[in-house]
Parts: structure tokens; sequence; C-alpha cells
């Protein structure tokens, strides 16, 4: 009897043992979290469910995910999703490449080659022979009549001089170092020695004067207007000698160091497709335009037949041979507002994203000019694609919050 009591005892205190053993364990199953599984489509990634069954779309069974078993720039696709993303890799070394650039820009006046008339005295303009801004004008060419005082009172002490020549004596010596004074001034005023001749002929001194355009082109600004009174050096009209124009464009501050003044360029245009002028780069604004990150890029173009009109609209092929770098698809690089990046394969089935730094573009190619594991391979096709399943399944850009 007393053998059956202490086998009850110790079957009692095993119960027990045992009970406490298993809740402890279900506890601690309790405390542990669960991992998060979702289960999801290959053919139809957008399918979510949270427990197993067929896709409602294609009727495939369901394949299980891990949420968060990923760092946040990483990605894991099916075989079946890299095949239907047209995902292909490669790895990547510095090449030599040619760079052909073609800029866009618009013809414009020569400012070299811009020559102003302007007054030699102050007065008034009585007549201006030239009203419209387009018109040519001659060497030698009538421009405009000028009523100054200060040219009559030169033109009265000239003619004074001249009539005292004949007298005798001193008179006569004196009056011919007045004449060479006073066509000093003349000429100093602009007039020609016709002119000045003319006055000696003349039976009453004039306090107008016409004036004669220096130079030959094409009006580009008409600053005066008749009637109007003018100081000694202001401008009347000016001139453009449209023999040369330039073309200027707006470049990219990624070839800065791949221009040149000097170099040469293959311009054509659009109203005249079939005629191409080699041209040479003229100037290079040093200035960056902070908020597009272009510069201004100059050209001068010969135009000896006047062909070409400033407006028109030319486009300037650049090209460079045996430039070395990192030359990628330009649709492997994703472009976002503050950074651009790639997605290279860290592991079979996985990819991450990188930030980059992008240079030159040619022929459909865009430089690298950050440094990459060279035995990583890059996503060449399909980087869009990744992106936007990237998007779809953590709903956030991968490079959310980060800036180059």
């Amino acid at each position: 009897m007393k053998q059956i009591k202490k086998i009850s005892i110790l079957f009692l205190l095993f119960t027990a043992f045992v009970a406490c053993n298993t809740k402890n364990k279900e506890e601690d199953k309790k405390q542990q979290p669960e991992e998060t599984i979702f289960y999801t489509c290959s053919m139809d990634p957008q399918i979510k469910e949270d427990k197993p069954g067929k896709c409602p779309i294609c009727h495939m069974e369901l394949t299980p995910m891990k949420a968060g078993d990923l760092p946040s720039n990483e990605i894991a696709l099916s075989k079946q999703e890299i095949k239907l993303g047209n995902i292909t890799m490669q790895t990547i070394s510095e090449t030599k490449s040619s760079l052909e650039q073609e800029y866009t820009g618009v013809l414009t006046i020569n400012q070299e080659k811009i020559k102003t008339i302007s007054a030699r005295a102050m007065g008034r303009i009585e007549k201006l022979n030239f009203k419209t801004v387009g018109d040519y004008v001659a060497k030698n060419t009538a421009v405009y009549v000028l009523y100054s005082e200060d040219i009559a009172i030169a033109k009265q002490d000239y003619f004074m001089a001249y009539k005292q020549l004949s007298m005798p004596g001193n008179f006569g010596k004196n009056a011919q170092n007045m004449l060479n004074a006073a066509k000093q001034k003349l000429l100093f005023f602009g007039l020609s020695n016709t002119q000045i001749e003319s006055i000696k002929t003349t039976k009453e001194v004039s306090p107008y004067t016409t004036f004669y355009s220096t130079y030959s082109g094409t009006i580009s600004e008409i600053v005066a207007t008749e009637g109007s009174y003018i100081m000694e050096g202001s401008a009347i009209i000016k001139l453009a000698d449209l023999n040369s124009l330039w073309l200027e464009t707006q470049v990219n501050v990624n070839y800065s160091k791949s221009i040149y003044v000097g170099q040469s360029a293959k311009v054509s245009f659009t109203d005249y497709p079939d005629k191409t002028i080699n041209a040479r780069i003229s100037f290079i604004n040093p200035e960056i335009n902070p908020d597009t990150r272009l510069f201004l890029v100059r050209m001068e173009i010969p135009n000896q037949n006047l062909f070409l009109k400033p407006g028109m609209q030319a486009i300037a092929k650049l090209s460079q041979s045996n430039l070395k770098g990192l030359f990628i698809p330009t649709d492997a690089v994703i472009r976002e507002e503050n950074a651009s990046y790639i997605w290279v394969e860290k592991r079979p089935g996985v990819f991450e994203n990188l930030m980059v730094e992008t240079g030159r573009e040619t022929n459909g190619m865009i430089e690298i000019k950050s440094a990459i594991d060279n035995t990583k391979k890059v996503v060449i096709t399909g980087a869009y694609a990744i992106n936007s399943e990237y998007k779809f399944r953590k709903g956030s850009d991968p490079m959310e919050g980060m800036k180059m």
C-alpha cells in the first residue's frame, strides 16, 4: 500500500513538471514575434494574399514571401519575374568611346562686327535718311543731317581765315595758321576734306552738316530720331556686318572638360538641311547657370553669301574620339529629382541599388563617374521594371531622403 502511494506521488510530481514546462514553452513562443508571410504570384506580382492558394488571375499556385528579410535597398525576384521584366546583367569596365553630341542653337548678330555711327558734335538731328532696321547702308552714303552751332562756328573760322590769306604781311601768315587750326577742328567734327574745301566757295556758312557712313552694313538698331537733340558721342544708328554670324548654344556642365576654344564643329541648319558649314568654337562662357547646369558656347559662322539670317535655328555637332570611362546604356540609370542610381545583382535573384554620379552621354550610353565593383553585374536592361516592383512592394522610392 505504501508503495502505491509513493508511485502516485511521483506521478503527480512528474505531471506537474511537464505541465509547467509546456506552459513555459507556450509563453516563450507567444513572446517571440512571428514572421510576417504573404503570398504572391510570380506572374502577377500585384497579387498579395495572407494565406496560400491560387492566383485569381492566372490560377497558378501562390508563392510564399517573407517580409523584411532583405535590407531596405534590396529586392528579391523570381526567375519568372526576371524573365518577364527582360532583366539582363553584365559586368562593366573602362572602355574607349567616341563622343558625338548635337546642340541646337540660334544664329545671332556677331557683336564684334557691329559698328556704331555716332554724333561728332552736340546738336539737333534735322534729318535721318534711314528709319528701318534691316536696311542696308553702303559706305559713303549720307546718313543724317545735323544742326550744330559748334560746327557752324568752326566753319565760320575756316571761312574767315581763308579770306584773310590774301592779306599782306603778318596778316596772311597768321591767317594760314588759323586756317590749319580750323581745318583740324572740322576734321575732328567728322567733316570730309571735300566738305571742308567746299566751304571756301560758299557764299554763306550753313549750320547744317550732312554726315556720311564710313562703314557698310545692315542696320541692327536705330537709336536717335529726327528732331531729337543729341550730345557729342551719342549713338545714332548701329550697323551689323552679316558676313559673319554667331551660333550660341547651351551645353551641359558634364561636357565642360571635353569642349575647348578652337574645337571644330559641323553646323547644319533647319532651313537648309542639305547645307553644312565647318566652324570652330570661339568662346566658352566660364559662368554656369546654377538652375539649369548649362553654360553658353559660341561659334563663329561664315556667311559670305548672306543666305543665313539672324534668328535661324542651327545644329552644331561636336565630336571627340578615344574618350576613356565607364559607359552603360542610358536606360540603365534611374534618374530621380535628387539622385541617380543603378541596380546591380548582389547574388542570384537579389538586386540592390547604388547611387552613382553620371557624366557624359553619347550614342545612347552614359558615363558612370562613381567607382563600381567590377565583379558585380550591373542591370543593363529592365532597370525600370525592378524599380517599379520595388516601389510596389515597399511603397517608397529606393533613394528616398538621399541626395547627391
